[in-house]
């Protein structure tokens, strides 16, 4: 080994101060010596041998960065004029550059990560950049610029030189360092990839995350926050869950945000893919629903309120003309503004400005509630006898009861408002609107009242037995009687006929004006569906081994998983068979299967689901078009007497005065609630409410909004 190596292993320090000057390896700079500096470098070997260690070596360091740094003069400075033209070439070249067309690169490529227009010329952020700052200060002047003139190269140089470097600079790297370049590597590979990408691809990117997801990524920036929070993400997020339950969180959003739905989801489409608001697009939400649609959506529409100018005269005989007539005219006084549609708009200014993602919130917080239980609680107490049927709106409870009243109730201030009375027996059913209220009694009758004043506008027994069940949609009542008998009340032509079939009480009927059906279940352990075109009976479930009293015809939203159903639960049966049936693998024709009368495809479909409860302490999910029982719901050790359902949750009472509160889809009871002193016998439910009657005299009211 001759003296120079010697010198190179007795001083690493100064073979690294050596090696990074000359921008090459130590022997490169003792044993290549160029041009000039050839004369230096052997002045430099002669002299090393006559002088002691210490001297020996300071003087060698000297002279070599010396020469070193002539040698960066050589080399870096055209390799930076070269590739930096306007920052280190002189002024006369710059401006030739600047005259002279721009020949391009073939070898430079530009960075994803960064403007396509300019070079890859990546910025360290500034805590970085003050470290870097500290650590090459504690350092002498010498090693200051031998690295800066290698961060220059780097700098200088094309993507395929860049590479070269770092290839052999990593081939030098022992393992310690190459643990420290993976550890900051990790960081500094993490791209803003919303801030880089469009904005149409970003919320396609937002709309697959979740809800607590889209809130972390509201924190990350201010460009992600105004991303992750823009009506386009959360308008998404709302219709993803309307009326259906979401398999990740447990919660949906309730109906009655449906209609802003509808009507805002075009402009955010066209918003979400940069079209313009006045392009049509037949891919996109056509404009919102005509009117007649609209007057279908509305819960107390022009329609509805017209039912009452139909109401009924006493006796058995159809209604005169002038009953009608003067009934029309008592009504129509009450609120002409809801008549004629002018108190019937439900959106406002301010909700329509409102943020998707608050309404989001506010029905998560809902939401949240159901599922923890978290409610606030109100008992109306009034009635001296059990309370057999109830039904609210936001600020009316009506309730019903044995001691032959009906009650109006403000549910603010939990304050009786009036009483009705009239009937001479117990009230079973009762149903109202913003003007009218029917009721029926097992003193047969069925009354007609103006709720808001307590005026009994019109009586008519029509049934030969007590009236324990009613419904009304649109222009046509249904009552269910223990005659056995279900009678239809047309308002429009002033008809009535009979539905004869079941061999027992009837004890619920549910009507579907669309498709003109009617629900009905009975004691004698069936529930059935009725054509009203052809007054026959065109569907029977069997099944039950108690009496059916409640039978609840789920909304069109519904949308059942046949893949979670109860394929053979053993006891299930169609009309035609008492054997387990499984579910059949293709329904040939939905038309078809509901009888002749829905051969064509003009009329709607009835219903598709269907719950059934009965005193044998079950509640039964039923395809209304196979007749097949989906769904057994267990729980309740005695029978069944009142249900309550939407497309989110499934409400029950029993007789073992409990109320449980169901998944409709997976059949698992999510809350028993056991604060009655008798039987549960009547349900009402809302999106954030659910009342109870029972029949120790008290009626319940359990609120879930987002202040409870």
């Amino acid at each position: 080994m001759n003296e120079d190596d010697e010198h190179i292993e007795e001083n690493p320090t100064k073979r690294r101060r050596i090696s990074r000057a000359g921008l090459g390896s130590s022997t490169h700079v003792y044993n290549q010596p160029m041009n000039g500096d050839f004369n230096d470098y052997q002045a430099c070997s002669s002299t090393a041998e006559d002088i002691d260690a210490n001297t020996q070596g300071d003087t060698v360091a000297v002279m070599s960065v010396s020469a070193a740094t002539r040698l960066a003069g050589q080399t870096v400075a055209p390799f930076l004029a070269k590739h930096i033209p306007e920052q280190y070439a002189p002024l006369g070249d710059s401006a030739k550059a600047m005259d002279s067309p721009v020949n391009p690169n073939l070898n430079t490529k530009y960075c994803y990560r960064h403007r396509p227009d300019m070079k890859c010329r990546r910025q360290a952020d500034e805590p970085s950049m003050d470290q870097l700052q500290h650590e090459l200060e504690a350092l002498s002047q010498a090693d200051q610029q031998g690295i800066a003139h290698v961060w220059s190269v780097f700098s200088a140089s094309p993507a395929k030189h860049r590479k070269l470097i770092l290839q052999g600079i990593l081939t030098q790297c022992c393992f310690p360092q190459l643990s420290y370049l993976a550890s900051s590597v990790r960081d500094l590979i993490r791209i803003d990839f919303l801030s880089a990408l469009p904005a149409e691809i970003s919320f396609k990117i937002l709309y697959v995350l979740d809800t607590a997801s889209l809130c972390k990524a509201a924190q990350v920036s201010q460009r992600w926050r105004t991303l992750a929070d823009d009506d386009v993400v959360w308008h998404k997020m709302c219709e993803q869950h309307i009326d259906r339950k979401c398999n990740k969180c447990g919660w949906g959003l309730p109906l009655l945000e449906r209609k802003r739905l509808r009507a805002s989801k075009r402009q955010i489409q066209l918003r979400a893919t940069r079209i313009g608001l006045n392009v049509w697009s037949p891919n996109l939400t056509p404009l919102p629903e005509t009117a007649s649609e609209s007057s279908t959506l509305s819960v107390n529409g022009d329609r509805e309120s017209s039912t009452p100018s139909t109401v009924l005269n006493q006796g058995h005989a159809p209604p005169t003309p002038t009953d009608l007539t003067k009934a029309i005219e008592s009504i129509d006084k009450l609120q002409p503004g809801i008549i004629n549609g002018e108190g019937g708009n439900v959106s406002s200014p301010q909700q329509r400005t409102r943020p998707w993602k608050d309404v989001y919130k506010d029905r998560f917080k809902v939401g949240t509630n159901w599922k923890y239980g978290r409610c606030s609680k109100k008992v109306f107490r009034g009635h001296t006898n059990g309370v057999m049927c109830l039904q609210f709106n936001e600020s009316i409870l009506a309730t019903g009861a044995y001691d032959t009243t009906i009650k109006i109730w403000d549910i603010e201030s939990g304050e009786e408002i009036r009483t009705l009375t009239g009937h001479e027996s117990g009230i079973r059913c009762l149903q109202f609107d913003e003007t009218k209220l029917i009721s029926g009694s097992i003193d047969r009758n069925i009354k007609i009242w103006n709720w808001r004043t307590g005026e009994c506008l019109s009586t008519y027994p029509g049934h030969t037995g007590g009236i324990i069940g009613l419904h009304f949609d649109s222009t046509l009542l249904a009552s269910a009687s223990m005659d056995k008998t279900i009678k239809i009340w047309n308002f429009d032509d002033k008809s009535t006929f009979s539905l004869r079939g079941h061999t027992d009480w009837v004890n619920a009927v549910k009507l579907d004006s669309a498709s003109r059906t009617v629900f009905s279940a009975s004691d004698d352990c069936t529930a059935r569906l009725w054509d009203l075109d052809t007054k026959v009976c065109i569907k029977t479930f069997e099944g039950h081994v108690g009496q059916v009293q409640q039978v609840l015809a789920l909304p069109h939203e519904f949308d059942f998983d046949d893949d979670d159903a109860d394929v053979c639960d053993g006891i299930s049966s169609t009309s035609s068979h008492s054997q387990p049936t499984c579910i059949p693998n293709h329904i040939p024709s939905a038309y078809e299967s509901y009888g002749p009368g829905f051969a064509t495809p003009n009329r709607p479909l009835p219903p598709r689901y269907m719950l059934t409860a009965a005193l044998d302490s079950t509640i039964r999910l039923w395809d209304t078009a196979t007749q097949t029982c989906l769904r057994t719901y267990f729980g309740h050790v005695e029978g069944i007497w009142g249900l309550a359902a939407d497309t989110l949750r499934l409400v029950s009472g029993s007789e073992d005065r409990s109320v449980k509160v169901w998944d409709t889809r997976g059949g698992r009871c999510e809350r028993t609630i056991a604060e009655h002193t008798g039987p549960v016998t009547c349900i009402g439910l809302s999106d954030n409410r659910m009342c109870t009657g029972s029949e120790d005299c008290d009626v319940r009211m359990y609120t879930f909004s987002e202040e409870a």
